[in-house]
């Protein structure tokens, strides 16, 4: 039976990633406002804070197969308008918090001798939209930290990144508020729809499990074409 920890797992992406990988074995998974409990067997939640020093993960097996690391903002500001506090905010958050974690359970992936690694990105980092200067700096620095791992640890642990569009997840909720925005947004894509949680949940699960044990250093563009189609 495999071992899943899905850190930032109650709500949008991460949810959806929980749900489906409890499937194909026991899934670990952390929440940090609002408390969850599962009815599936195979899902234990796990209170966390990430913005503290000391990370604590109670009763975690001793082999972990795969480790997904979901929580991320999307804050859009003018550049002018953003002080230098806020970039570092955003960047303790998305890229310090998931090294803190990384760090904290790579005793456990490499005791499996075959795990994989999830990180997140978003397609704003090579296409450059306006007001997106915090949300791509921070996931920006998550690319690199994915290639630099994915050969650091090789042949042992994977590590891939997904890096969607905007999608219809409580995280992007302000975005989409309405059926004009949704509707907005969907035609600023080649497939004129906007993502949601089970498009990357699936991509997820499948970059976590053994289905893709012959990919590692990837960035993975789940977009609606957006990255690589003009019409």
């Amino acid at each position: 039976m495999k071992n899943y920890l899905i850190i930032g797992g109650s709500s949008g992406i991460g949810k959806s990633l929980t749900n489906i990988l409890a499937k194909e074995g026991t899934v670990y998974s952390t929440y940090n406002n609002t408390d969850i409990q599962s009815d599936n067997a195979s899902v234990s939640y796990h209170k966390l804070d990430i913005t503290k020093d000391e990370i604590v993960l109670d009763n975690l097996p001793e082999k972990i197969h795969g480790l997904a690391y979901c929580p991320g903002s999307i804050n859009l500001k003018p550049f002018k308008r953003i002080k230098p506090s806020q970039f570092i905010d955003d960047f303790e958050l998305q890229v310090t918090g998931a090294i803190k974690i990384i760090q904290k359970v790579l005793p456990n992936l490499i005791a499996t001798k075959n795990s994989s690694i999830l990180l997140f990105s978003t397609v704003a980092v090579q296409q450059g939209f306006n007001y997106h200067s915090m949300v791509a700096v921070s996931k920006g620095a998550i690319e690199g930290l994915t290639r630099s791992l994915a050969a650091e640890f090789a042949p042992m642990i994977r590590v891939n990144a997904i890096a969607p569009s905007i999608t219809d997840t409580p995280l992007a909720s302000r975005l989409l508020g309405s059926d004009e925005r949704k509707e907005s947004n969907a035609q600023r894509h080649p497939l004129k729809s906007i993502g949601n949680p089970d498009n990357i949940g699936e991509l997820g699960a499948f970059l976590l499990t053994d289905k893709s044990s012959w990919i590692t250093g990837q960035i993975i563009h789940a977009d609606g074409g957006m990255s690589s189609i003009k019409l």
